[in-house]
């Protein structure tokens, strides 16, 4: 629980919006957390950030600022950047590591680098080998953007024929675009708060892929919290997840979504480090179970503004 009180924070701008593919995401999670704060004396008001606005952000009157921001300049270190240079303390990830987080290939060499598990991948560039692809990674695959966020982009691809189409999709979002093996198996996220792992959540989609449509509009989306894992199981889940965060320089608040094969091994998928703040998402599902309600989540995330400084 919070140990400050709600005039310990001062002022607190909720930075929202944005101009990516995940604007209405953001807006509906800044909504959210500006009400949990307000609820509980928080002297907390919104900001909606668009290119227009962006030009003169006015932050004189603020003490600090809530990012809910999701994808390009909101989780890519590009507003983190900003902020430092104008001495604004803010909730979450310092530069660095909001860069590296929004980049899932820089994720993966990072990864690499430090022996932890994610699946294969080809690198795809204009021109490339469709045949080739899929005979180093096999079908179906699955294409993605680098940059790209909330599934927006990312395609399953069953036959060769279908790989150009799939890169053209994901070239629409920013960054590389890469195909990467498809892991049949389960999909788990680790919510992180505080630097420390909150319970285990199991993601059941019918249709078997974890879109944006699975993920913000779908009512038959299912949850486990827990998942029926033995404890060293989740363990194991929990703990790939805080190296995954650390090696890229997290703090504060994240999730780490994790896929589980029929073999019971683990691969990296991503790290978020803005994660949605909405009905739907998989951070107050988590610290719901841990006993955290989402007033106090955001008060906890709000925290981060003072505690993450040293790594900026």
């Amino acid at each position: 629980m919070s140990k400050r009180s709600a005039q310990d924070y001062g002022r607190v701008a909720v930075l929202m919006g944005g101009w990516s593919g995940e604007r209405e995401v953001s807006l509906n999670s800044g909504r959210a957390v500006l009400a949990a704060l307000q609820r509980q004396g928080v002297d907390a008001h919104p900001l909606d950030l668009t290119r227009e606005t962006a030009r003169c952000l006015a932050l004189d009157d603020f003490d600090r600022v809530f990012i809910v921001l999701h994808g390009e300049c909101g989780e890519d270190g590009t507003l983190q950047g900003c902020l430092d240079m104008a001495g604004m303390p803010y909730t979450g990830t310092g530069v660095l590591g909001s860069a590296l987080g929004m980049d899932k290939l820089a994720c993966k060499r990072l990864w690499a680098g430090s022996n932890l598990p994610s699946a294969p991948y080809r690198l795809l560039t204009p021109g490339f080998d469709p045949e080739a692809v899929a005979e180093a990674l096999g079908l179906p695959l699955i294409v993605k953007p680098a940059r790209g966020g909330s599934s927006l982009g990312i395609t399953r691809v069953d036959r060769v024929a279908d790989l150009p189409a799939a890169f053209e999709a994901a070239r629409l979002q920013p960054g590389q675009v890469f195909a990467e093996q498809w892991i049949s198996g389960r999909e788990y996220t680790v919510a992180i708060l505080g630097n420390e792992p909150l319970p285990v959540v199991e993601i059941r989609t019918p249709g078997g892929f974890y879109d944006y449509h699975a993920k913000y509009e779908a009512d038959d989306t299912g949850y486990v919290c827990p998942p029926p894992l033995d404890s060293s199981a989740l363990l194991e889940l929990q703990s790939l997840a805080i190296a995954a965060f650390a090696t890229l320089e997290g703090c504060g608040w994240g999730r780490v979504d994790i896929l589980q094969d029929e073999h019971g091994e683990n691969f990296l998928i991503e790290v978020n480090t803005i994660p949605g703040m909405t009905d739907h998402s998989l951070v107050p599902k988590a610290a719901a179970q841990a006993g955290v309600d989402f007033d106090e989540l955001c008060l906890r995330i709000l925290d981060s503004s003072f505690e993450c400084g040293g790594l900026r």
